[in-house]
């Protein structure tokens, strides 16, 4: 493992900034209450280690206890590192469990050559890291999602799917059973990178759907890039506008009550109430 990082007055402001915005989205969405048990997800990118030092940050200081489990599901992929988050974790002093399941195999057998790996992949760790959280008394279950992938997932969801749909700061899962948040909500990817890069986390690199470069996902990735910057924070104006919906401004009948609208109407004005509009009285 490798020697302790000695944090610069930049790097310090940085993670007091990311305290700060982890700090307010658990505030916002009630992602974290007195007692409870948090599994952080925990895969080796840049990502998850933010969540788990800035989470272990705030425990230190947060006004209600809550504890926090580090866990790490080991899918076999080719060249993965064994030892590598084992010694980190054991170094941070933070609780934690390796899940060992090849799901690398399954996947390599299933998903043909060339198509997206994604799905598949997402679904078993999923299902593998569920059944942890319900067998060890989780919670809830913390992933590093971040302010970018939720906008990118947006857009995905808009060209590729015909749905205004992002991510969730806080979820329950399909099943009902699991509380699944992400505290990285107000988090811009930008800052991660940095944060990363300045702690100098051992970041494993996914293998098995990495080198996928033409994902759509990357594709829109590129083009929220340049949006950046041609138009410098127009990421945050859209995450911004997740924040603020108007369903009666869309088409989704599900969400805003379009047949009742009339029933909403003001009756019209009577000629007394008109006469009105141009002096002063009363109307009886």
């Amino acid at each position: 493992m490798s020697a302790p990082v000695t944090m610069s007055r930049t790097l310090t402001r940085l993670q007091a900034r990311l305290r700060g915005q982890v700090g307010k989205a658990i505030e916002d969405f009630a992602m974290i209450g007195a007692g409870d048990r948090v599994m952080v997800c925990l895969s080796g990118g840049k990502d998850s280690y933010t969540l788990l030092e800035i989470l272990l940050s705030l425990q230190r200081s947060a006004p209600v206890g809550f504890e926090l489990i580090a866990v790490n599901l080991d899918q076999k992929q080719p060249g993965f590192p064994p030892h590598v988050l084992p010694e980190y974790l054991t170094g941070l002093g933070v609780p934690f469990h390796i899940i060992e399941q090849d799901t690398y195999s399954v996947v390599k057998r299933v998903v043909p050559e060339g198509r997206t790996m994604c799905g598949l992949c997402s679904r078993l760790r999923r299902g593998a890291l569920y059944r942890f959280a319900a067998e060890h008394g989780v919670t809830k279950i913390a992933l590093g999602h971040h302010r970018d992938d939720i906008v990118e997932t947006l857009f995905l969801n808009l060209f590729f799917g015909g749905r205004l749909k992002a991510m969730a700061p806080k979820l329950l899962s399909e099943d009902g059973r699991q509380v699944v948040i992400r505290p990285l909500a107000y988090v811009a990817e930008r800052d991660i990178e940095r944060y990363a890069r300045g702690r100098r986390f051992p970041i494993i690199p996914c293998r098995l759907c990495g080198s996928q470069d033409n994902l759509q996902r990357v594709a829109v990735k590129r083009m929220l890039a340049e949006w950046e910057r041609t138009y410098p924070g127009r990421i945050e104006s859209i995450f911004t506008a997740l924040r603020h919906v108007e369903p009666g401004t869309l088409a989704d009948t599900r969400l805003f009550d379009f047949t009742g609208l009339e029933a909403r109407r003001v009756p019209p004005m009577t000629a007394a109430e008109e006469a009105c509009l141009d002096e002063t009285c009363e109307v009886a």
